[in-house]
């Protein structure tokens, strides 16, 4: 089942246990997926790793952490029309890839498809399968699945066009909750994002996780709001935010923080949404079916 149609772009940094094992876990695809890897800026002999192993990577080293933008610059260095995402610890089941390229082919208006992600070694269900799959938004007749605004990042493929058409990760968030913002950016350019389940994806993520992660990850659905929502849906996630920290919350104290050292920058960028995206991002608030976590 070769395809020259997916190129599998994978970020990392100082895991180079985990994403050897990853790429064990490519090269053994029936599609032999092409893999770009952008190391950013590692310390732990991760690009010496990649050079050699089988999998025969494209190793891409900016020298320093872009965070999140690291995928950017893989898809820009891509060749095929799509481009799949891994992370260090995360890959395609087989057959996934193939799969996920028929759905572009035959939907033209599909700019990102959301795969099932199963997790760890008894491949459980990841929670988020079941908000994406439950999502509210109402089918669309020319696109597959189910449309969602937000996605997991290690488990989502994208149209190499519309993913540079829609800018990509965008620089203001780094890292952290990143995805729900290029759903509203892919969305908001006239291109689907759906959750298909049956496309499937592998994600075996460390058991002590990734420490101050939370912080992150409410610090920029902070910003988000402030790049793309109205302002009083802003001012209102912002006030949380610090209402939280004044009654002692360290992990709001530094999400506010973060937010207000950001917010200059967000403000400078701030694009809103159109109606038609910016009303289905209200049926998901009221809701509850959104993908920040």
């Amino acid at each position: 089942m070769p395809s020259a149609d997916v190129t599998v772009a994978v970020i990392t940094r100082n895991r180079r246990a985990s994403l050897l094992r990853t790429l064990d876990r490519l090269a053994g695809l029936p599609e032999r997926p092409p893999v770009v890897v952008v190391d950013n800026g590692s310390t732990d002999g991760t690009a010496a790793a990649v050079r050699a192993h089988p999998a025969g990577a494209t190793l891409l080293g900016p020298g320093r952490n872009l965070g999140a933008l690291g995928r950017n610059l893989a898809v820009r260095h891509a060749t095929t029309p799509y481009v799949a995402f891994s992370d260090d610890d995360s890959w395609w089941a087989p057959g996934a890839l193939s799969a996920a390229a028929d759905l572009f082919s035959a939907h033209a208006r599909l700019g990102l498809l959301s795969a099932r992600t199963l997790v760890g070694p008894d491949d459980d269900e990841d929670p988020l399968n079941a908000v994406l799959a439950g999502s509210p938004l109402p089918p669309a007749a020319d696109l597959p699945g189910r449309p969602v605004l937000g996605f997991l990042g290690c488990a989502a493929v994208v149209r190499r066009r519309a993913f540079l058409d829609a800018g990509g990760y965008h620089p203001v968030l780094f890292f952290g909750a990143e995805e729900t913002l290029l759903a509203y950016d892919l969305t908001a350019a006239g291109w689907g994002v759906v959750h298909e389940p049956s496309v499937t994806a592998h994600h075996h993520p460390a058991p002590d996780g990734r420490p101050g992660r939370s912080p992150l990850v409410l610090r920029n659905a902070t910003l988000t709001a402030w790049l793309r929502r109205p302002v009083p849906f802003a001012l209102a996630r912002t006030s949380t935010l610090a209402v939280d920290a004044a009654r002692g919350d360290r992990v709001a104290a530094r999400a506010l923080a973060g937010t207000l050292r950001r917010l200059p920058a967000a403000l400078a960028a701030r694009r809103p949404l159109p109606d038609v995206t910016e009303r289905a991002a209200r049926v998901l608030d009221r809701t509850g079916g959104g993908t920040d976590r």
